[in-house]
Formats: structure tokens, sequence, C-alpha cells
């Protein structure tokens, strides 16, 4: 009975390094997607806060002309 025992802990040690394995996958996957998300979204919002202003000052200064 104990050398049946023996095996499946070791048949589970295994299952559970696999696991660990796919679950560090999924981990990186989900941080990298969350970079990419933050770069193709956030970045384009803090120029637009420069954009924006100078887009106005001078369309302002182009009506004020007429």
């Amino acid at each position: 009975m104990e050398e049946e025992t023996k095996r499946r802990l070791d048949s589970q040690d295994e299952l559970l390094k696999e696991i660990y394995k796919s679950v560090e996958k999924t981990r990186k996957y989900f941080m990298w997607t969350l970079i990419v998300s933050l770069v193709v979204f956030v970045l384009p919002l803090v120029g637009m806060l420069f954009v924006i202003p100078k887009f106005l000052s001078v369309y302002t200064s182009t009506l004020g002309g007429f």
C-alpha cells in the first residue's frame, strides 16, 4: 500500500509541475497584454493633453483674425 501511495504522490507532483508551467505562461501573457493595452490606449491620451491646447490656441487665433 505504501508503494501505491508514493507512486500516486509522484504522479501528482509531475502534474502540479505542468500546471505551474501553464499558469506562469498565462500570467506572462496577461501581463504583456496589459502593458500593450496601456501603451496603445494611455500614451495617446497623454499626447492629446499636449496637442489639444496647441490646436485650440491656433484655432482661436485664426478665428480672431476675421
